[in-house]
């Protein structure tokens, strides 16, 4: 069958599968109620099926099971006549992505919220598939700050990412266009910081505007529900809240935010263009006393025991620019009193803090590789996005990594050279590039790449405006992502391409059926385009670095 990601192993002997109808039961096992919940709620409306509850041992139903002979987010799934459908799971993970290959084994129609062809009764080929993932770490990050995604598109990709057995969701909450997360010790977040007056339209270099106001931000339940939605689909969502750089949004809500010697802050607004604002944190205790106060009440909002990174807090560190420190007498007399060498150890110190206060609490720091410049505690991780070397650094420092390089797995750059690309950014990443992706940098011994929990795909949304924009960038790419993520794929060079190609064939009628705007292999349909909006291509191959 054409599964993706492709499964470890899969054996179809010949002979009948399993046909379900109105008398297929459903048996849970203790431990599996979660996937029980979802084949009802979606393979259930999907397939007009009851699937009531019936003996583990009844003729042609299906059983969820744990085995602990599996690792956690293994699974086994054996379907045969007469004997029904068994997903085994190493833990309850496992039996769930299990419950994620029999959809895709039951063909498109799984994938609709209702029968289109009621008078069919669907079946499962006799199948059996052995599987475990490959990273423990398999990631999205969706920029939710620079254009806000409605709660509803939210758990709607936390069901795409399901379909595709990845489980990390990072949420890019605050940066200096916009603050998505209530606050509710700190009102102005959501009152100012949460909306700008207009949006440069296409990349900063544009001459277009989008002239209405833009703005959005999700109330503390949103994101309670946004957590259980993805507990229950097994994935973790991680927040970033970004300090000390990209925070314009927070400063022009709270103006003592900012280096009030340097610059009058009370001027200053949400910022509508895109780039990196040099409006950044004053490195003072009334900073670190207001954003111990966001991070409380986003810990109480982020259990640190809804998933398995669950515990992790992202707080940005990158691209903290320091001109207004290297002018402003606190930050100086600041350096003076820790005794630091420059600006650079200066943002190093603000992120030990930070890195230090969440470690006291039981969570674990994670942040851009910049973060690594000064040096960080033994249990912060480090998400490497310019290039291999900031992973490597990481991993040879003893620790942990996510690999998410710009050059190879950022989906807001463009997928194919020529005009007919909305808003081309940065460089081409095929279909096929993405799919030659290699998470674990080359050098590292084991031990080493240990350290590496995973990898991430990222989709920054300054130039994808609504959510037709975000499908187009992230899918088919995404899928061939989820493929590096999960499957024990040989080298790059090695990777059999066209046989993921082909199996893309029948997965591209499985997102058809969850209404995913993806790019055609063709090319964009004339709906996708946007003629006449500048945007930034780089040319040639990505640096390997």
């Amino acid at each position: 069958m054409e599964l993706i990601p492709a499964p470890r192993a899969v054996d179809g002997p010949a002979g009948p599968g399993v046909p379900l109808g109105e008398a297929t039961t459903l048996w849970a096992g203790p431990g599996t109620e979660r996937t029980e919940r979802w084949l009802r709620a979606t393979l259930g409306a999907a397939l007009g099926l009851p699937l009531r509850p019936g003996p583990r041992d009844a003729r042609g139903g299906i059983r969820l099971l744990l085995d602990d002979s599996l690792a956690p987010e293994a699974y086994r799934l054996d379907a045969a006549a007469g004997q029904g459908v068994e997903i085994r799971g190493g833990g309850p993970a496992g039996v769930f992505w299990g419950a994620q290959t029999l959809r895709q084994l039951l063909g498109p129609d799984a994938f609709r919220r209702a029968p289109v062809r009621p008078d069919t009764a669907p079946g499962v080929p006799r199948q059996a598939v052995e599987d475990a993932p490959r990273f423990r770490w398999r990631g999205l990050l969706l920029d939710v700050a620079r254009h806000f995604m409605p709660k509803e598109g939210v758990l709607r990709y936390l069901d795409l990412m399901a379909a595709h057995k990845l489980n990390v969701l990072h949420l890019h909450l605050t940066d200096d266009q916009g603050w998505r997360i209530e606050i509710e010790r700190y009102p102005k977040l959501t009152e100012i910081a949460s909306w700008r007056a207009r949006t440069k339209f296409g990349h900063r270099a544009s001459p277009l505007w989008d002239d209405k106001p833009h703005g959005g931000y999700y109330t503390h339940d949103d994101i309670r529900e946004i957590v259980a939605y993805a507990a229950e689909r097994h994935i973790s969502v991680v927040p970033e809240i970004d300090v000390p750089g990209h925070s314009q949004a927070a400063i022009a809500a709270y103006p003592e935010l900012g280096n009030t010697d340097v610059v009058d802050t009370a001027a200053l607004s949400v910022w509508d263009t895109w780039g990196i604002s040099s409006n950044v944190l004053a490195p003072t205790d009334a900073t670190l006393r207001f954003y111990e106060g966001v991070f409380e009440e986003v810990l109480e909002l982020f259990p640190a025991d809804a998933a398995e990174f669950s515990a992790f807090v992202h707080v940005g560190g990158d691209e903290c620019r320091k001109e207004q420190w290297a002018r402003s007498l606190t930050a100086k007399t600041r350096i003076a009193d820790l005794g630091l060498a420059d600006e650079d150890a200066l943002q190093s110190w603000f992120i030990g803090h930070f890195d230090a206060w969440l470690s006291a609490r039981g969570r674990r720091l994670i942040g851009w590789d910049e973060i690594l410049e000064g040096g960080l505690a033994p249990g912060a991780a480090v998400s490497s996005w310019r290039g291999y070397a900031g992973g490597i650094a990481a991993a040879r420092a003893g620790h942990d990594v996510v690999m998410c390089p710009e050059q190879y797995v950022y989906l807001d750059h463009r997928q194919a050279p020529g005009e007919d690309e909305p808003v081309p950014i940065g460089f081409v990443r095929t279909l096929e590039d993405v799919y030659r992706f290699e998470p674990v940098p080359e050098g590292l011994d084991e031990a080493e790449a240990r350290h590496v929990l995973g990898t991430q795909a990222n989709v920054w949304t300054e130039v994808l405006e609504d959510a037709a924009r975000v499908d187009y960038q992230a899918f088919p790419r995404l899928a061939a992502f989820a493929e590096v993520a999960w499957s024990a794929l040989p080298a790059p060079a090695e990777r059999d391409y066209a046989d993921f190609e082909r199996r893309m064939t029948a997965h591209y009628r499985r997102l058809d059926a969850l209404g995913v705007a993806y790019r055609p292999a063709a090319g964009p349909r004339p709906w996708q385009r946007r003629p006449g909006v500048p945007g930034r291509p780089v040319e040639g191959p990505p640096p390997n670095r």
